[in-house]
């Protein structure tokens, strides 16, 4: 999954920049969304908001609650950010740095978690391919040439024929796309010195660029093609041009990988950093203890949102107020494997989580039998999963996205949620338009559009938009709710969540179909619950139903094999 869902609008207006500017200046017509948005209400501030703190006010005054682990797999987390440490898991079982494996669980000095990016010198993989072009190589070296290998009305050609389209086709689009873009970058840095050395500030915001009063003909023209750049974000627009900058450095760099995913080997970087047999799920020895390392902005901010620590008069508030975060790191830039995401989802249960959330995902997954026998193990514990929808503003119903509830030896997972992107109600699309939806595979939306929260690298905060953040506002409600009532099962926990959610509060009932530009649909046949998660009525519910989770047993030290393919 493509970690921020700002690409296409960045892309659009990088690209009619190329080609014209103005010395005008665009005014800002909307409203100021509050950054805390997605934790308020609609009746009080006019957004599609949570009602989380409306909850805290009302329901919760003088309740007392019970910790909940929340296990966030993804890019990794800043562990010494002001607003997480406190609210760090700790593996109490592990006496820190002795290079020992004091609980027995396969795993040496996991305090706060465990990586399986990691190197045995202490690295970390950073970026890895995409499961397309390791398919498509995979295939390229099993059948030298599938075109005539393989039966024309096999299941295997057909699928060939895909990652052929998915592959070779996109990589020359890639490489012009990445040459255009290339020359913006360099367009981009020019206007960024100019107006650095003008304002005498490495960093500046929208309206600091809208008040340069200046015949400096030089300056006015960066400022013009810089505020117009931030701006064709709309509702997704940055903070900050840093903020904003750090996005498309990494979509560029996404852009170069993807241009030049014919001319690499895909499996060259996990051989040399990681070191594993990824083609066999029982090697488990491998990765490290270290949960930040140098990539960790996603996993810090999807973990701020779900339990940054409230009322300490620093930085944001969580929407959980008494969870331990489980760091485990297992999301590069590019997709993740599939047996780093059933040993991730294991080693989560294993150690006490009692909800995990999975804020990535991708179109292909040929190892699903694993991640299949991982969540049935969640399932079993009692764990629940959220999983974000994705940022294609694709169908689910009949557009692949893995992980998914959908088992191969057929059922479905009944500790599931996938979520969409909604936004905050103030701008021209209701429903984020990028965000994935489907009335079958989509159970509810969550506030995903400019999500303020925790950032690495020095205590920082910044937003974000995606149903990366949507994911994790409906695990940090989930352990929200869990806390003040832990007798509920997975099952119920998933059940108060759906029945709960609200449909759009001002009565909009036709929103925009996402990823068009002039498609409507009725907002209830975009999910199955057809509604935003809200925090207040999930607790209401909550109350009115009596909870039948089984006690959680002591942990295994040693974990058993996972059946192979």
């Amino acid at each position: 999954m493509k970690l921020f869902s700002r690409e296409a609008a960045v892309v659009a207006g990088c690209v009619a920049l190329m080609t014209a500017f103005s010395t005008k200046t665009i005014a800002q017509s909307k409203t100021p969304v509050p950054r805390n948005w997605h934790l308020l209400s609609y009746d009080t501030d006019s957004v599609y908001g949570t009602a989380t703190e409306k909850a805290y006010k009302e329901l919760l005054k003088g309740k007392k609650s019970t910790p909940v682990i929340v296990a966030v797999i993804d890019s990794g987390i800043d562990t010494t950010h002001e607003d997480l440490k406190p609210v760090l898991w700790t593996n109490h079982r592990e006496i820190p740095n002795n290079g020992k494996d004091d609980d027995g669980n396969g795993y040496i000095d996991d305090i706060h978690g465990w990586n399986f990016l990691g190197g045995k010198n202490g690295t970390s993989l950073k970026e890895d391919s995409d499961e397309a072009t390791r398919e498509y190589y995979r295939y390229k070296q099993k059948y030298i040439n599938p075109d005539s290998a393989l039966a024309k009305d096999s299941k295997e050609y057909a699928t060939w024929l895909k990652l052929q389209a998915k592959v070779e086709k996109p990589a020359t689009q890639y490489k012009m796309s990445y040459k255009t873009m290339s020359k913006l970058a360099d367009n981009l840095s020019k206007c960024e010195t100019i107006l650095k050395n003008y304002l005498h500030q490495d960093n500046f915001t929208l309206g600091q660029l809208d008040s340069i009063q200046t015949t400096n003909q030089d300056v006015l023209l960066a400022r013009n093609f810089i505020s117009r750049l931030l701006k064709s974000a709309g509702d997704e627009m940055p903070d900050s041009f840093n903020e904003f900058k750090s996005e498309f450095d990494e979509y560029l760099n996404e852009l170069k990988r993807k241009a030049e995913s014919t001319e690499i080997l895909p499996n060259a970087n996990r051989e040399k950093i990681v070191g594993d047999n990824y083609n066999d799920i029982n090697d488990r020895n491998y990765g490290n203890n270290d949960v930040m390392g140098t990539f960790s902005f996603h996993g810090t901010h999807v973990s701020g949102i779900i339990g940054a620590v409230r009322d300490n008069q620093t930085g944001i508030e969580g929407i959980a107020d008494n969870v331990r975060i489980m760091a485990v790191k297992a999301v590069p830039d590019g997709d993740e494997r599939d047996k780093d995401v059933a040993l991730a989802i294991r080693y989560a249960v294993d150690n006490g989580a009692q909800i995990i959330n999975m804020s990535f995902g991708k179109p292909y997954s040929p190892h699903k039998d694993w991640v299949d026998d991982a969540v049935k193990y969640a399932e079993q514990k009692g764990v629940l999963l959220v999983h974000a929808a994705g940022n294609d503003g694709e169908n689910n119903d009949s557009v692949p996205n893995y992980p998914n509830p959908n088992y191969l030896s057929g059922g479905r997972a009944t500790n599931f949620i996938t979520v969409g992107a909604i936004g905050s109600g103030r701008g021209k699309d209701k429903v984020a338009n990028f965000s994935n939806y489907g009335k079958h595979e989509v159970d509810l939306f969550a506030p995903g559009v400019q999500i303020y929260s925790t950032i690495p690298g020095g205590n920082k905060y910044g937003a974000a938009s995606g149903t990366s953040m949507a994911s994790p506002v409906v695990a940090g409600v989930a352990a929200l709710v869990l806390s003040y009532y832990p007798d509920l099962s997975a099952a119920q926990l998933k059940y108060v969540l759906e029945k709960s959610a609200t449909p759009l509060p001002d009565g909009t009932t036709i929103v925009n179909k996402p990823g068009t530009d002039d498609q409507e649909v009725n907002f209830s046949d975009l999910s199955v619950s057809g509604g935003i998660v809200n925090a207040y009525d999930a607790l209401k519910l909550a109350a009115t139903i009596k909870g039948d989770r089984l006690q959680p047993k002591k942990n295994k030290a040693k974990m058993k094999p996972v059946r192979k393919n």
